[in-house]
């Protein structure tokens, strides 16, 4: 093997986003762009003596930048890199590794939820020694690399083998190709009361769990058909797929509408769930009832007492700006913390490795805890099971328990895909330039109360985020929020977040667009989305 030295040129527009560098396939596969991001980082986070975690969702090109990536690694002077056998790990099994095996930190191969094939797309994030994704300040220093970088640094010769498990070498570097689902397997163990799931599914509980031909059906399948009894073929689409088999690998109703039909059909299972490409997200469906995110989180914070690992109690709770108040209500009722962060896991590693939150949860169907330092799709979906199991309630049951007893946030998000960048951003800055005015104003039979531009200071370091979000809330609890997303790889994607309050006894049962359509219009009447995008309706609802 030889190590070489390659001269290179910046390649313009490789800025990570809120979860790394997402990309057409293409783009990635094009000569020394994906070398020029990894050597970018490298430079930044230091390779030499260290030890790294490395893998990926088994997207469409994730075996070969597998292999990019550890050559380029041993000739960064890495010491050791554990691998996923065949470069497959979910995200919150790469988190979990990096803090198992105390590693500097891990390159992760995802574009998470979005498509994957040769026309669609890719993604590279760097995860630090907590388990999370990099802060700002590291992506950003990455960022600024990438433009002055002259050469990277690769080792040549033969490709390590990643269908063995067991070690090997490139050069002096190690590399440990590892089990991708026993560590992750032994700590849901840990956490859940797997005897009392065991039994719920020995009572003839049943479920469908959708794993849309992505990383987490090997997970999948190994938790809740072997390990907790669940009958063979729960797992649906359990086998991972470069191209996913065709499907959306997003948990949402619109790209999980097989798992829906099944779920308010006629001998629906008791329980439905449905996780992403990379297994960090999860969707939620009862029998005849659909979950959104920000309710399921705030049901989750509410039991999880009665899981194992969370008998004593939480620290605290946080939730995204965007995510529903819910969660705010449950935590005032457990007399515990809620924080409100923006946009970006990254925002919750801070409050987690201080001690201040256990529960954490966005409405883009990502929750977690303190166990890694990632959403956990296949986490939440057996702590639903741990509930239901001790409850021995449906899911219809518990959330209108839920509901009587805190009231109901209706909630929805609107997505509008691919819209050309500059009227986004001109729609978004005319909305910026309306808010010292919108308080008082009155449309659609709702005041306006407030209105802002999200920022955050970090409690723990004291950084501080701004431009997160707008905001404008009305009388009675109501608000719409207006973001540009960074997880698309082409255009911008606008998202619409609704919500308002019913406190109840009357109005918990109402269709969420029915209940929500006066905000939805005062958004409109507020923004101009129609006039400014040339849209009328979103791409996306969820």
């Amino acid at each position: 093997m030889t190590l070489r030295r390659i001269p290179t040129r910046p390649i313009a527009g490789q800025k990570p986003g809120t979860s790394g560098l997402r990309k057409k396939t293409k783009v990635f596969m094009a000569p020394q762009y994906l070398e020029n991001f990894v050597q970018a980082t490298f430079d930044v986070v230091g390779g030499l003596g260290k030890t790294f975690v490395l893998g990926g969702d088994g997207r469409y090109f994730n075996d070969r930048a597998a292999q990019v990536i550890l050559a380029m690694a041993a000739a960064n002077g890495v010491a050791r890199v554990i691998v996923g056998r065949g470069a497959i790990l979910s995200t919150p099994a790469a988190s979990h590794l990096i803090r198992l095996n105390k590693a500097d930190g891990g390159v992760i191969l995802s574009a998470s939820h979005n498509p994957g094939g040769p026309e669609e797309d890719f993604g590279v994030k760097f995860n630090m020694p907590n388990g999370g994704p990099a802060p700002e300040s590291v992506t950003e220093a990455i960022y600024s690399r990438t433009t002055t970088l002259a050469e990277y640094r690769i080792w040549e010769g033969q490709d390590a083998d990643l269908t063995r498990i067991g070690r090997q070498h490139i050069g002096d570097m190690v590399v440990d190709v590892v089990d991708s689902v026993a560590d992750y397997a032994a700590l849901m163990e840990g956490l859940f009361d797997f005897p009392a799931i065991r039994a719920l599914f020995q009572r003839g509980f049943r479920m469908r769990m959708d794993a849309m031909n992505a990383v987490t059906g090997p997970y999948a399948v190994e938790i809740l058909e072997n390990r907790l009894g669940a009958p063979k073929g729960t797992v649906v689409n359990a086998t991972p797929l470069p191209d996913f088999g065709g499907l959306h690998p997003d948990p949402n109703p619109t790209w999980a509408h097989a798992l829906m039909a099944e779920m308010m059909g006629e001998n629906a299972p008791d329980f439905g769930a449905a996780s992403d490409g990379d297994g960090d997200r999860n969707m939620v469906v009862g029998r005849g009832i659909y979950v959104s995110p920000s309710d399921s989180l705030a049901v989750l914070a509410a039991n999880a007492h009665l899981a194992p690992a969370y008998a004593k109690g939480l620290a605290g709770v946080a939730r995204s700006m965007p995510t529903s108040a819910a969660l705010d209500r449950v935590a005032a009722a457990l007399g515990i913390a809620c924080h409100e962060t923006p946009t970006g896991w990254k925002f919750f590693g801070n409050l987690l490795d201080a001690g201040n939150v256990t529960l954490c949860g966005e409405e883009s169907f990502g929750t977690g805890s303190d166990h890694v330092r990632e959403k956990d799709g296949l986490w939440a979906v057996l702590l639903w099971l741990n509930i239901l199991a001790v409850r021995g309630l449906s899911v219809a049951e518990i959330m209108a328990d839920h509901w009587a007893r805190f009231g109901r946030n209706y909630y929805s998000r609107h997505d509008y895909e691919a819209i050309e960048t500059s009227r986004a951003d001109a729609m978004m800055a005319a909305l910026r330039a309306s808010l010292p005015s919108l308080p008082g104003r009155q449309m659609a039979g709702l005041t306006v109360t407030a209105a802002d531009d999200f920022s955050y200071e970090d409690p723990v370091d004291g950084t501080v985020s701004k431009g997160q979000g707008v905001r404008v809330m009305f009388e009675g609890g109501a608000r719409f929020v207006m973001r540009l997303s960074g997880t698309g790889t082409e255009g911008a994607t606008l998202r619409l977040y609704l919500e308002r309050y019913a406190p109840g006894p009357l109005g918990l049962d109402l269709d969420p667009q029915e209940a929500l359509a006066p905000v939805i219009a005062a958004a409109e009447a507020i923004a101009g989305i129609a006039g400014q995008t040339g849209r009328t309706a979103p791409d996306v609802v969820t």
